[in-house]
């Protein structure tokens, strides 16, 4: 074994590290690094399974110009020219580039400084639009900067924990297992959980806020005037440190107006607003529940305002804080990756500010003004105002809310560069010319995480094929475009040091950033730079784990600005047409569009298949039956997934996931539901509330199928169909509305590359509409196929579990039954992908030791006590157990 390379998680905004360490056959084992402060050690089900995402299948390993390969100077001279046309012919502002809170800082400085700079636009934004810009716009007009006061201690530190807009138990496992494990060494200690679904989060609560959708600003406006009211204000903080104070107070509504907007019990709102107003150490954690909204501003600045009042901010234990989706979205923010920034946290409306970035970066051509947000910059493509755009490191044509009029504005676009590391993505087929990225393992150079944390990321994998680093891409660009001089980069160290300097030039500490400290590092120090967590300056080179615990905000005059909010309801209301307001958002062990966990068979068994979670009087109302297929439709377009009732979804709302692209479902591209309503100050579109209509989907036939190789599109043209990889084999949900004149013809057409020496094995019940068939070769199962006229009643994790057998011989005779023989080993679904324990496995522990928590539980199988993201659903197979009669 090679030693092991420190480096940082690719996923969520946390910034866990990893210790990677790659053997001798090729596989690369992965580990949690002790001596991270973020995680210390531990991993969530994605990270823990990042070995399973390194294979090159389906890599993009070399330049295409649209279905030819080309080379690197030949596609970056079509780049070049291309894009030097454009400005020629219509101005820089028909040049975009659209980036991703998955390049590293690196990469994201000399984009940014490429077209703000030298291409004299500011048409660059980023998907950290779609998940953080709230933020970013409430902490500027309460901070004076894009600040997070606090750090990932507050959380062993907090009495009271406030989780608002954020199921933190899936999206942000290891956060939420620090408050999980503070809370159990005190158990005084208290968790709110305010969100409109009981999600796993809330089941750990001890009081969960059911608020009414998109009311959170009507919810802390209102604890805002319950706090005045109740002699909660830190005067001395407030008249030392804060403007604007009496203002906002005067424009908080009453307990009752509160409790009526919100649709809470008056009970339960007196005890929350209680707790928060009797306890010192409050920390409000919020994320997407609360940014993706069309007054996401509004609610965040509606957060700070309580404790902004009460002088808990910066100090042990309190604060506000943002909790970041993407691995470096702060680090973007830091680069003024977004269209209305500049580097170094410097404002692009401020002429102070673009005098200083043009000299330091001796750009003439400076933008002199903000760019497009991502929904006007793709509206400005579908217009035809932007005519060359540059996309890098994401999936807009899945993630971008109304993403078919994505798609459709790519598609006229005239010239569509993509950048990715993956060759087939629902982006890269609408794209003239893909170049070739690196991937995680591969790339060198910084993140930084939701606490201001910077980290390395370091390579331990060698670059594939003709794969080259992001800010390699960008360089090679800029000098054909002729500005070789201002981008001389050969390494990633030379990049980082110049960000360091540019955030100490003309810095007298008035600017947020400061990382100086690290300006003048050489190749070796920043081979070997730590964890440090801004600002450090100069004089403060550890770093600065807190801000405004004594004021010192970033304003004019150093004081904090208190925001009056009103609440205003969610842009687009229910209505006859729509009468169901959708939900979006993550799942535990998928990530973004799937390009990286989609490659995991461990992620993929959790939820294998698109779903649209509804409440059973919902469903009842809408003849939505448990596991039928529904067309979801709004006024932007439409998708179909597959039902799921549950109790904890509220009334009136539906839930459903974001990562289904057309790579891995033909219909389920969520965004293509989804309103693009903007935030009028950040510009975040409102994921979150969008009128739909549910249909139940009409189909003649269903069928479940596993097979070793993936199946041609093609062959399944006509249905709807959803994949997912597992171990050794690929399954399939396909649905059908037109019948094949002959399943064992269509069986044999759909199953890829028919074998010598196969032995078929058939069942059929044409009465029924049921057809069964199975591929073996020698004594391994091939493929199997099960038709019926619902969803077929068959055991599929067991089904795809025989794949990874040397032989099947002993369940020869059970295959087609699609149920576990005698004997036979079913481990259920995949509950805790750590441990890999499915839920059968989990409840025979439970029934067999009589286990009553999930302490005792993890203790006799060890499920749940490493990420502690499965915990809910080990909790939910004890409840069941209780349930059950006794024998």
């Amino acid at each position: 074994m090679e030693p092991a390379v420190k480096t940082t998680c690719p996923y969520c905004g946390v910034g866990c590290g990893i210790r990677a360490r790659r053997g001798s056959e090729g596989a690369v084992e992965i580990a949690g690094d002790p001596d991270h402060p973020a995680n210390r050690g531990r991993l969530c089900s994605k990270g823990t399974t990042l070995g399973e995402t390194l294979g090159l299948n389906g890599r993009l390993l070399h330049p295409r110009w649209r279905t030819e390969r080309v080379s690197w100077d030949r596609a970056l001279d079509i780049a070049a020219s291309g894009i030097g046309r454009v400005i020629r012919e219509h101005g820089p502002d028909a040049v975009a580039f659209y980036v991703s809170g998955q390049l590293l800082t690196e990469d994201y400085y000399v984009a940014n400084k490429l077209i703000k700079g030298f291409l004299g636009t500011a048409n660059i934004d980023t998907n950290s639009r779609l998940c953080m810009a709230s933020s970013v716009a409430g902490h500027r007009r309460a901070f004076g900067a894009d600040t997070v006061p606090g750090c990932y201690a507050d959380l062993e530190a907090a009495d009271l924990i406030v989780l608002v807009g954020s199921n933190t138990a899936w999206c942000h496992p290891i956060l939420f297992d620090r408050i999980r494990r503070a809370k159990a060494a005190h158990p005084e200690r208290r968790l709110v959980v305010i969100d409109p679904r009981r999600t796993p989060t809330a089941d750990a609560g001890d009081l969960h806020l059911a608020l009414a959708a998109g009311s959170d600003t009507l919810l802390f406006a209102g604890l805002l005037g319950y706090l005045s009211a109740n002699g909660c204000t830190d005067y001395r903080f407030v008249t030392t440190h804060t403007r604007d104070a009496d203002a906002a107070i005067a424009a908080a509504p009453s307990l009752k107006t509160v409790a009526e907007g919100c649709g809470l019990d008056l009970a339960q709102l007196q005890r929350f607003y209680d707790w928060f107003a009797a306890t010192d150490r409050v920390m409000t954690l919020y994320s997407q529940g609360i940014n993706q909204s069309s007054s996401g501003t509004d609610k965040v600045s509606a957060i700070i305002n309580c404790h902004l009042l009460t002088g808990r901010i910066g100090k042990p234990g309190s604060g506000p804080f943002s909790l970041t989706g993407q691995p470096n979205a702060m680090g973007g923010r830091e680069v003024g990756g977004l269209a209305n920034q500049l580097a170094a946290h410097m404002e692009i409306d401020d002429p102070r500010h673009r005098d200083r970035v043009r000299r330091f970066w001796q750009a003439p051509a400076l933008a002199e003004r903000a760019g497009l947000k991502a929904v006007d910059l793709f509206g400005a493509i579908e217009d035809g105002g932007i005519r060359a755009v540059w996309i890098m490191s994401t999936n807009p044509v899945v993630s971008m809310p109304e993403a078919d009029r994505v798609r459709r504005a790519l598609e006229r676009c005239p010239l569509v560069i993509v950048s990715d590391c993956i060759a087939d993505t629902d982006t890269t087929r609408v794209a003239d010319l893909l170049l070739p990225a690196l991937a995680w393992g591969e790339k060198d150079g910084t993140v930084t995480n939701s606490e201001r944390l910077i980290s390395r990321q370091r390579a331990f994998l060698d670059p594939p094929g003709e794969a080259r680093a992001d800010w390699w891409i960008v360089t090679q660009m800029a000098r054909r475009l002729g500005f070789a001089d201002a981008f001389p980069y050969e390494t990633p160290a030379e990049i980082f040091r110049e960000h360091a300097q540019l955030s100490g030039f003309e810095n007298d500490g008035s600017r947020d950033f400061d990382i100086a400290a690290l300006a003048a590092l050489d190749r070796e120090g920043y081979d070997a730079l730590g964890p440090v967590q801004w600002p450090a300056p100069r004089e403060r080179p550890a770093g600065t784990p807190r801000l405004f615990g004594d004021g010192g905000f970033f304003t004019a005059d150093r004081r904090a600005r208190f925001i009056a909010v009103a609440w205003r309801p969610p842009r687009h209301a229910p209505s006859a047409d729509f009468p169901l307001v959708l939900n979006t958002g993550r799942l535990r062990d998928q990530w973004h569009t799937m390009t990286r966990s989609g490659r995991s068979p461990s992620l993929a068994a959790h939820e294998p298949e698109p779903f649209v979670t509804v409440h059973p009087a919902d469903a009842e109302a809408f003849s939505l039956e448990e596991g039928a297929l529904a067309e979801i439709v709004s006024s932007h377009g439409s998708a179909v997934l597959r039902v799921r009732h549950s109790s904890e979804q509220a009334p009136g709302h539906v839930f459903a996931p974001m990562h289904w692209g057309t790579t891995h479902a033909s219909d389920a591209r969520i965004g293509a539901v989804v309103n693009a309503a903007p935030d009028p100050i950040s510009g975040q579109p409102e994921l979150k509330h969008t009128p739909v209509r549910l249909l139940p989907h009409r189909l003649r036939w269903q069928a479940f199928l596993a097979t070793r190789r993936r199946v041609d599109p093609a062959a399944l043209s006509g249905t709807s169909f959803a994949l997912a990889v597992a171990n050794g084999a690929w399954r399939y949900e396909i649905a059908g509305i037109e019948t094949p004149p002959s399943w064992a013809d269509w069986a044999q057409r759909i199953f890829p590359e028919p074998r010598r020496n196969a032995d078929w094995l058939s069942y059929e019940d044409r009465g029924a509409g049921i057809f069964r068939f199975a591929r073996l070769v020698g004594d391994r199962l091939d493929a199997c196929l099960f038709v019926a006229p619902q969803h077929p009643a068959v055991r599929r994790d067991w089904l795809v579990s025989l794949f990874a057998l040397g032989s099947i011989a002993p369940q020869r005779l059970a295959l087609l039954s699609g149920q576990p023989g005698p004997g036979a080993s079913d481990k259920g679904k995949l509950v805790c992908v750590c441990a890999t324990l499915g839920s059968r496995v989990i409840e025979e522990a439970i029934a067999r030791e009589h286990l009553d928590t999930v302490d005792a539980v993890g203790a006799a199988t060890g499920a749940g006590v490493n990420c502690g993201s499965c915990r809910p659903e080990i909790a939910l197979l004890l409840r069941r157990n209780r349930e059950l009669p006794a024998a």
